[in-house]
């Protein structure tokens, strides 16, 4: 019974460009990370953000049009594992380990460099997000419109058995706990990548994870090789 009227309202959402205020409100619940962990330490508790069902309905719609206008059109970080079809833990470590294999069996060296950013989602930067998806991704319109309402007058609260403290606005991030959330972070963080291959090296990322690898010959490490043998080369490339 109330299929229609949901379609109504997602529908008139996606036609103004608008997302009601009453889907922008979260409420966090701190969870232990651990049974062993002091109580006490605010560091011992894991957010877990929750969101109404019905904005998750509208999330979900739109997620499935945006992954599928940038897989149509190619858009999506070819070295980006997570949140793709096809894509997952699994490929992500078999193309890095593959690589490096590769490069050892051809006699170089390898090195490798694994970032973790640390609250990655909650510092995503609202107005450098829209920018990007404007010039980067060609969103225009109502769309840009619709994005920019479910980004702005987002809130939040802490909620747990006894109170629930007062709603805080949030000026920058995606949504914790919601769908499209990561996949904007992902089309935020996708210009990390080409930038680590301007640098000839290797990325290879998983979410916020991003693995940094590069390989070299191990003649290139001893410097009187390097003077006698590359450095006339260089010279050469460089001035002719």
């Amino acid at each position: 019974m109330l299929a229609p009227f949901l379609c109504q309202l997602f529908n008139w959402s996606l036609e103004h460009g608008v997302v009601p205020s009453t889907f922008k409100s979260a409420y966090i619940t701190p969870l232990l990370k651990k049974a062993d962990v002091d109580p006490a330490d605010p560091d011992s508790y894991r957010p877990i953000s929750n969101l109404p069902v019905i904005s998750k309905l509208l999330e979900r719609l739109v997620a499935k049009q945006l992954v599928k206008f940038l897989t149509d059109n190619n858009l999506l970080p070819d070295l980006q594992s997570a949140y793709r079809t096809n894509h997952s833990t699994e490929t992500s470590v078999l193309k890095v380990v593959a690589d490096i294999l590769q490069a050892l069996d051809s006699g170089d060296l390898a090195a490798l460099v694994l970032i973790d950013l640390s609250a990655a989602f909650d510092i995503v930067d609202h107005a450098t997000l829209l920018r990007r998806l404007r010039k980067s991704y060609g969103f225009d319109g109502v769309v840009i419109d619709w994005f920019t309402s479910y980004l702005s007058g987002r809130t939040q609260c802490v909620s747990t058995s006894t109170t629930t403290s007062t709603s805080s606005l949030l000026e920058c991030g995606v949504p914790q706990g919601s769908v499209l959330g990561p996949i904007l972070f992902l089309l935020y963080a996708a210009d990390v990548l080409q930038l680590i291959k301007r640098h000839q090296l290797h990325p290879h990322a998983y979410a916020d994870d991003i693995q940094i690898y590069g390989f070299c010959h191990p003649l290139l490490l001893r410097p009187s090789a390097y003077r006698t043998e590359y450095l006339p080369a260089l010279m050469m490339c460089l001035y002719g």
